[in-house]
């Protein structure tokens, strides 16, 4: 199962970056999640998910693959990148 999202948005290359590596520092605490950057696109993963945040000039894109037992999950983890993109990038 694959989360694809993408969203516009009006902040500067290096604020979006910074919102974007301050989510991936928040699934490192919540959920143990590992993250790296490799140029405008930060990798992150942990046991049954990865996935991509790519930073664009004026899209963020968000794609997340859910393994077999977290898919069932998909409508939640949905509902919350919408909702972080909506109160940070918006």
């Amino acid at each position: 199962m694959t989360i694809h999202i993408s969203r516009p948005h009006n902040k500067s290359h290096e604020e979006a970056r910074k919102l974007a590596e301050h989510v991936a520092k928040e699934m490192q605490t919540e959920f143990g999640m590992s993250w790296a950057w490799e140029a405008d696109v930060l990798q992150f993963q942990r046991s049954g998910v990865n996935g991509s945040l790519t930073v664009l000039p004026e899209e963020i894109v968000v794609q997340v693959k859910l393994g077999f037992l977290l898919s069932a999950l998909e409508p939640k983890i949905t509902t919350e990148i919408h909702k972080f993109l909506d109160a940070e990038f918006a």
